[in-house]
């Protein structure tokens, strides 16, 4: 099972200085990927935590990606229907290129009504867009020479495809997961909850001729040490995840690289225990 953590690219949080501390311990203590959200609008009534500053999630990736080095990057997830299908194939398409085939592509079809106002599409048509754009990206990186709305193209750079892991719950991120993706990103369950879950996802990936989605499940976890740490990661192991990515709150890099430390330390234990 791999570990990854969070970098908060909002808020107070998100200055270049501690955003390139925090990642920089990341990627030194080898962990597998770190993780940052997206929110395009937030209104003034509800910009608690943030402040209303969130940094773009391809753009600040594509920076890390240029001091980090071996740690993968995903985004927590990336709300499809907030961006035209063609500038987010040819974003993702230049950021798997620069970072090296790093890229871990979370989507998701969003959910804030004021975001869906200010981008000037329907909230009701979310879904529908989502599964268009799904579609056309994974037709992008399949060859060179595209079409779209009559017109020819070519599509390059065409490196890698990236893993797409698709956000939100069953049944619909399920059957989004089987058609369009390669895993799923369940977000907040606990163990007891997840394990059924990912049952039933495998059962119905099988079902239709798929092998076995990823499960990153993103989730909180108790910092106070590190058998506490390794019991939870185990239960997450368990329950089926292949990843677990931990959600932190921090207000400094001092309080970041004791979260990395307890993460590097308990995966250590878990590698030792396999």
């Amino acid at each position: 099972m791999e570990i990854g953590i969070t970098l908060r690219n909002m808020g107070v949080q998100s200055t270049p200085v501690l955003m390139q501390t925090c990642a920089a311990v990341a990627d030194e203590a080898g962990l597998d990927s770190l993780w940052i959200t997206d929110h395009v609008a937030i209104p003034p009534d509800d910009a608690e935590g943030s402040g209303g500053r969130y940094l773009d999630p391809l753009i600040a990736l594509a920076w890390i990606a240029g001091f980090t080095r071996y740690i993968k990057l995903g985004t927590g997830v990336l709300v499809l229907p907030y961006r035209p299908a063609h500038v987010i194939a040819k974003s993702v398409a230049t950021l798997q290129e620069l970072s090296g085939n790093r890229l871990l592509l979370g989507v998701g079809i969003g959910w804030m009504d004021a975001e869906f106002r200010v981008v000037g599409v329907p909230r009701s048509q979310r879904g529908r867009v989502s599964d268009d754009t799904l579609s056309y990206l994974r037709s992008c990186f399949e060859r060179d020479e595209m079409e779209a709305n009559g017109q020819k193209f070519l599509f390059l750079p065409r490196p890698q495809r990236p893993p797409i892991l698709i956000g939100g719950r069953p049944p619909h991120a399920f059957e989004r997961a089987i058609i369009y993706g390669d895993g799923w990103i369940p977000m907040g369950a606990s163990p007891e909850v997840l394990k059924p879950q990912v049952e039933a996802l495998r059962e119905q990936a099988a079902n239709s001729g798929r092998p076995a989605p990823q499960v990153v499940a993103m989730v909180g976890l108790p910092f106070d040490g590190v058998d506490s740490l390794v019991d939870r990661l185990s239960e997450y192991e368990d329950a089926g995840a292949t990843q677990v990515v931990a959600g932190t709150r921090y207000d400094d890099a001092h309080a970041y690289e004791h979260a990395v430390d307890l993460l590097s330390r308990a995966r250590d234990l878990l590698s030792s225990r396999a």
